[in-house]
């Protein structure tokens, strides 16, 4: 028997399920907006956790992202971030921080200065908030504590060694073990998401902290990799640390990896409860835009579903995503086939050096928003009014290099959603 389309109507849909699209949900949700989100699996799970705003300018790291800020709007004024005013992105990521820790996965208050987070391969990245569960190890780094880091048999894409070898010159008082995880030293490949889920049980808890406790020696801190728990990972750190008698951090892992498979899980355990309407795991098929808003077409397990919505957010991402697709000819937007801003032609993608200082031209690919952060057309028009865009999709910004993707994504979505709530209350 063929089902009926399942039918929404809602004031604003976000299309996307990366850290923009989340971010967005969130601000609108704030706003008490109706929202619907739509998005496939996304690359969120192949985050660090961190929440980067502005970690590097001129090729160099900062200490201080908001002097960074200053010195990015007067050379890249067309930046997403050089669009955005100090204290709206203050704002934002207080927000966006603040609505984390309420759902269940607690973060650092940002502050003036970078944070300076440990990586897997044994160096710092500067980054603005952390996860509650890596703040110790920023703490520990910074005072070089006699600290020791786990890794454990069979875990691929961490190494302890590694880690302490490339800190030994900054951090002397820094050593490795290897431990077995509880019943899973076969020798075979373990999985930081296994064990993750492994330690929500108190028994598997309470039989690694015995098996740290017993190499333990003089060491005042000691770091893990990223596997304290997808749900609830505050209580199952406090409850580890409790029973190994000194602070415990996490490392983020090689992706995909626990910090970001939380996110996504929590995300799509707590929004529907905050009001949201979701639609995980799938791709909008068609988007129909009109005067009066816009017409999602897609389908889940149970059918076709349509969603009718006042205004619309793509927050689709990049290459990784499917928010662009690039081929032969040059790099289109996969949904609207919106204008995108890119060199000239295939031969100026690449610099003839790959690790050119400058980056590549093609990671600067994006489309062209206006004040209000709503896409343009060839005549430099909004494609439509009703329609906005955030996160990594915009141009002019290479997030990788500037270490920057969190604040694009977190700082684009507030403006897009004020540019929602304006059309909104224009439109009443």
């Amino acid at each position: 028997m063929i089902q009926a389309p399942r039918h929404y109507k809602t004031q604003l849909a976000v299309i996307g399920s990366g850290l923009a699209g989340f971010a967005t949900s969130i601000f609108a949700l704030e706003r008490g907006i109706s929202t619907a989100q739509v998005g496939s699996t996304g690359a969120i799970a192949y985050t660090t956790g961190y929440l980067d705003l502005l970690g590097s300018h001129r090729h160099c790291l900062l200490d201080n992202p908001w002097s960074g800020l200053d010195a990015l709007r007067d050379e890249e004024p067309n930046h997403p971030l050089s669009r955005i005013g100090n204290d709206d992105i203050r704002t934002a990521f207080v927000q966006f921080t603040k609505t984390l820790s309420e759902m269940g996965v607690g973060y650092t208050r940002p502050g003036e200065s970078n944070l300076f987070a440990l990586s897997p391969a044994g160096t710092t990245k500067p980054t603005l908030s952390v996860p509650s569960t890596m703040r110790s190890g920023v703490e520990a780094g910074k005072s070089s504590v006699n600290a020791m880091i786990i890794d454990f048999e069979g875990l691929k894409g961490f190494s302890a060694r590694e880690l302490v070898a490339n800190f030994k010159a900054s951090w002397p008082q820094l050593s490795a073990m290897r431990l077995g995880f509880p019943d899973m030293e076969s020798g075979s490949q373990v999985y930081p998401e296994v064990m993750a889920r492994a330690l929500q049980v108190p028994v598997y808890r309470e039989r690694l902290a015995e098996r740290i406790k017993t190499v333990l020696g003089g060491a005042e801190a000691v770091g893990l990799p990223a596997i304290l728990g997808i749900h609830e990972p505050d209580k199952v750190h406090a409850e580890l640390e409790r029973l190994v008698g000194v602070p415990l951090f996490e490392i983020p892992t090689m992706p995909p990896s626990v910090p970001g498979i939380r996110l996504r899980e929590m995300f799509e355990q707590a929004f529907p409860a905050r009001g949201l309407t979701l639609v995980p795991q799938q791709k909008v098929e068609r988007l129909e835009l009109s005067g009066g808003g816009a017409t999602l077409y897609l389908k889940d397990n149970y059918g076709d579903v349509v969603i009718e919505t006042q205004t619309t957010v793509l927050a689709t991402g990049r290459f990784l995503s499917g928010g662009l697709k690039a081929d032969r000819h040059g790099v289109r937007e996969t949904l609207l086939d919106i204008p995108v801003s890119q060199p000239a032609s295939r031969m100026e993608w690449y610099r003839k050096d790959y690790l050119d200082r400058r980056g590549h031209p093609i990671n600067r690919s994006g489309i062209e928003v206006d004040a209000r952060f709503r896409p343009l057309g060839n005549d430099q028009e909004p494609v439509n009014e009703r329609l906005f865009a955030a996160g990594v999709l915009l141009a002019h910004q290479d997030w990788i290099r500037q270490r920057c993707g969190a604040g694009v994504a977190i700082a684009s979505a507030y403006k897009a959603v004020e540019g929602v709530a304006a059309m909104l209350v224009n439109a009443a």
